[in-house]
């Protein structure tokens, strides 16, 4: 009998993962919560949100879960991992120790400090004023302020100056806008250079690096408009070398397994730093303790090796034991958005073209459920179409090609996902 794995999320990306589930032999049922139009076709859509922990571990139980594979960031801080494992679940994911790393961005500078990996330069400030005095002090050096705590990807804002950096610091810690993730904030400098993801499988002394990606953050063509969850990706990164992936395995994710190992904290599941490469080296921007969106959804395509076996393996602590192969081709994700996204915007609109798409492409759902006119429109991230080619070039255009085939009223997408 096959096992049964559970996914919590919504977004495209648990719909990619879902996905590459389904093509193991190993897998009998997947159960997504609360899961989209999209994982409903793959999966059973259990009604549960990522911070209902009770209902998540009796969800496990009532479901006979084998595993649980961590995507969103939510539910390991609250210890979702934890109280699976207490209940004999086997998790590939950090506990609530490990997630840290992610949940908390001014603990995370004091690790890296700690274990010299590579990052800005940066102060943390609990204090409104003693923030704000620290800025006016800057002499006018763009900076980056985050809100320490997690924010769905949205809550670090790049500043010019000193009167941006000041808003900033208002728009975190007095309008509150990312409630209790502000409570702390760190004030970085801003660095210059070209960013990359990097994803790991790790088992808490193993890593197993996966190809680089590159996302679009920025809303809007050009790199402008607000912040987003992401707008789409592009793997294998063009800039990417051997020599500087080499660097990466060696000084951030191999110090980083060592480190949290030797803290006590060991980390299992997929680590996620976000990098920056500078002229003057590699430089990690923030750790996260999960999959990337829109990232998994071009690197879950380019896997060839059974994504169930890789993690349950990683669970077990047993990660060196199996093969992690990749494809050559490249894939490029270009996300469609709800009109007005990340700000205010409308839903409930029926999407058309579903089925006109080639049958080598494919579209992940996220903002999306079923109704009686079909599927429709429920959040700001709607679909991401993912094309794979010999290159990036290839799988861009083939990428756009179908997109232009898919429509709903107020559709929004950038026309520059992996342009040269």
């Amino acid at each position: 009998m096959g096992s049964r794995v559970l996914l919590v999320g919504s977004g495209a990306r648990e719909h990619a993962v879902a996905w590459k589930l389904r093509r193991s032999p190993h897998v009998d049922e997947i159960f997504v919560a609360p899961g989209n139009a999209g994982t409903a076709q793959l999966a059973e859509n259990l009604p549960y949100q990522p911070k209902h922990i009770d209902e998540l571990v009796r969800a496990a139980h009532d479901h006979g879960i084998d595993l649980y594979l961590a995507t969103t960031d939510d539910p390991q801080p609250l210890g979702l991992v934890d109280r699976l494992r207490e209940a004999g679940v086997a998790c590939y994911g950090p506990t609530a120790a490990a997630a840290e790393l992610e949940a908390s961005k001014a603990w995370a500078k004091g690790f890296m400090e700690r274990h010299g990996i590579p990052t800005a330069a940066a102060r943390t400030f609990d204090r409104y004023e003693d923030a704000a005095a620290h800025l006016e002090a800057s002499n006018e050096r763009p900076v980056v302020v985050k809100a320490s705590g997690l924010a769905a990807g949205k809550g670090a804002i790049v500043c010019n100056d000193t009167y941006e950096g000041l808003n900033a610091l208002d728009i975190i810690m007095r309008r509150r806008d990312f409630g209790s993730a502000g409570d702390t904030v760190v004030i970085e400098e801003r660095l210059d250079g070209w960013e990359t993801s990097a994803h790991a499988f790790c088992d808490g002394k193993t890593a197993r690096m996966m190809p680089f990606t590159t996302d679009y953050k920025r809303a809007q063509d050009g790199d402008i408009g607000l912040n987003t969850g992401g707008m789409g990706a592009y793997s294998p990164s063009r800039e990417m070398t051997g020599e500087l992936e080499r660097e990466i395995q060696r000084d951030v994710v191999g110090r980083t397994i060592e480190g949290m190992a030797e803290e006590g904290r060991p980390f299992n599941g997929t680590l996620f730093p976000g990098l920056m490469v500078t002229p003057s080296g590699v430089r990690v921007l923030e750790f996260n303790a999960r999959m990337g969106d829109p990232e998994a959804q071009v690197l879950m395509p380019r896997l060839q090796s059974d994504l169930f076996e890789i993690t349950r393996a990683a669970a077990d602590g047993e990660l060196a034991s199996v093969d992690v192969a990749w494809s050559d081709e490249a894939a490029v994700g270009v996300v469609l958005a709800s009109g007005g996204y990340p700000a205010t915007y409308k839903v409930a609109y029926v999407i058309e073209g579903l089925e006109d798409v080639d049958d080598d492409v494919l579209v992940f759902h996220a903002g999306t459920k079923q109704d009686q006119r079909g599927i429709v429109t429920s959040g700001g991230r709607v679909l991401t179409v993912v094309a794979r080619g010999p290159t990036v070039e290839d799988a861009r255009a083939k990428a756009y090609e179908n997109v232009r085939r898919i429509d709903f009223a107020d559709v929004y997408y950038r026309t520059d996902i992996a342009a040269p």
